[in-house]
């Protein structure tokens, strides 16, 4: 009899119309999601890492690791973080202006933030290398310093690509940190700093790993906005990309393969790392 009424109170807990959703099953999105992630993503980087293959362990070691390859990821992947941090002081900066406060122009500046994305990368460094030149308008005036043909150049383009990665993740992040939260702070005593060290940044880290991370990778693999600015000196201003280009155009397809494979590598691992610190600082805000 009591596993009668227990049947008989799941039947009615249980609802008489299953809700239906918009969204196909589980089977049916992670069959979708696979495919497409493969199509797009696996199967172009396994056929990159095949052709590189292809070569014996010394030809491999030659291409990957001569001096010129090593000065070009150097480049690369420094002149990548140093943007990145760039856009990470700057960006949080922009943000907390756009999110706190009003100004006029305030739309403009908006806009103005997006403009990297929607800018084709060659006009992007055919403006900058036009600016920062020797007889350009802020070339002229920073001179005798030299930007725009040297690794500084480099630097200027990966930064003017990456900061809308770096304001848009920390937007709704920002709008979501109420005021009240700092008001709070203040009147049990909190000064500015403590506010901002104990509040404000333990509650934006994870978005701004999460900026710095997109900006870094962003940047790792940009070409058009570069070549333009850069100047394309062997072991000075040359970046691995222009690289990769450089042994396609010579018809050298293992070596472009495994230049790619490379940068493929040290890519995943700094973003893995990225998102190790990430995750790591999202459970210390939690």
């Amino acid at each position: 009899m009591t596993a009668t009424y227990a049947e008989h109170s799941a039947r009615k807990r249980r609802p008489l119309f299953r809700r239906r959703s918009a969204i196909p099953g589980f089977a049916v999105t992670m069959g979708v999601t696979i495919t497409i992630l493969s199509l797009i993503v696996l199967i172009p980087l396994t056929a990159v890492a095949l052709k590189a293959a292809q070569q014996s362990s010394s030809e491999f070691l030659n291409a990957a690791f001569n001096e010129r390859a090593l000065m070009a990821y150097r480049l690369s992947f420094g002149a990548a973080f140093i943007a990145a941090t760039i856009n990470g002081v700057f960006g949080l900066l922009t943000a907390w202006a756009l999110v706190r406060y009003e100004f006029p122009l305030k739309s403009l500046v908006n806009g103005l933030i997006d403009l990297p994305f929607a800018l084709p990368t060659a006009v992007a460094g055919i403006a900058l290398a036009t600016l920062y030149a020797p007889n350009g308008w802020i070339g002229a005036l920073v001179a005798p310093a030299k930007v725009a043909y040297t690794p500084l150049g480099v630097v200027v383009a990966l930064t003017f690509i990456g900061l809308p990665f770096v304001v848009r993740t920390l937007e709704p992040v920002m709008r979501d940190l109420a005021a009240d939260v700092e008001e709070a702070a203040a009147s049990l005593g909190a000064s500015r700093f403590d506010v901002i060290a104990r509040v404000i940044l333990p509650a934006l880290g994870p978005a701004w790993l999460t900026g710095f991370a997109l900006a870094f990778a962003r940047a790792v693999g940009e070409y058009g906005s570069v070549i333009f600015i850069a100047g394309n000196m062997p072991y000075k201003s040359e970046i691995a990309p222009l690289l990769i280009i450089i042994e396609l155009e010579q018809y050298d397809y293992a070596g472009a393969a495994t230049i790619a494979v490379v940068m493929l590598v040290v890519s995943f691992a700094m973003l893995f790392v990225i998102n190790a610190v990430q995750a790591w600082a999202r459970r210390l805000s939690a």
